[in-house]
């Protein structure tokens, strides 16, 4: 045996006997970690280390911001939604006061039929014509108060300009101050809307 043979069977930790043994160091080989990468992973660790508490700032303002925009998002819709229902109320009440109006402006149409059947039945002789007069008068009256309509009360009531238009004056001491004692055109309300004031004569 040659001196070269005898110096490869005393050092059998430089050379593996076995494939497996060959395998096992190359893997311990693998695993160990170069003096480079051992600062960077180091870094690493800290760094995830330290993250939370970093991130906790970021975080809190993220969601104070988030609120602040949703608190803004909620006061825009609130003033919307204010805005909305106040446009929703004034167009109803203008629609209904644009029906009021057309109401009023027709049956203010129809008064001086009223008034022509009024006279009719105050002047007329004949009892039967009168009779006749009378009972389209009437029809005419329950038409009225069927759309709403009112007459409104002047003999023997004061005087009311909301009312009542004065077109003659006198004095008079048997009627008190103001007194309306004469009703020469009725007057009409539609509601509490005065669709034609009552023209009268009023004492003192």
């Amino acid at each position: 045996m040659s001196k070269k043979d005898n110096n490869a069977q005393d050092m059998p930790g430089q050379q593996p006997d076995t494939q497996e043994e060959a395998r096992e160091q190359e893997q311990t080989q693998e695993t160990v970690e170069t003096p480079e990468e051992q600062p960077a992973q180091e870094a690493e660790a800290a760094e995830a280390k330290e993250s939370p508490e970093k991130l906790k700032p970021k975080a809190k303002a993220k969601i104070d911001e988030l609120e602040k925009q949703l608190a803004e998002a909620n006061d825009k819709y609130m003033r919307m939604l204010a805005e909305y229902d106040n446009y929703r109320r004034r167009s109803q009440k203008e629609r209904e006061n644009i029906y009021a109006d057309v109401r009023a402006d027709t049956v203010s149409k129809f008064l001086p039929v009223y008034d022509n059947l009024s006279r009719a039945v105050q002047n007329e002789t004949d009892g039967e014509t009168r009779k006749g007069v009378e009972a389209i008068l009437n029809q005419f009256k329950a038409l009225l108060s069927g759309l709403g309509v009112t007459e409104i009360e002047a003999v023997g009531k004061k005087f009311d300009p909301t009312l009542h238009e004065a077109l003659l004056h006198i004095e008079d001491e048997k009627y008190g101050e103001g007194e309306i004692v004469m009703e020469l055109e009725k007057g009409f309300m539609l509601g509490d809307r005065v669709i034609r004031f009552a023209k009268v004569q009023v004492a003192n």
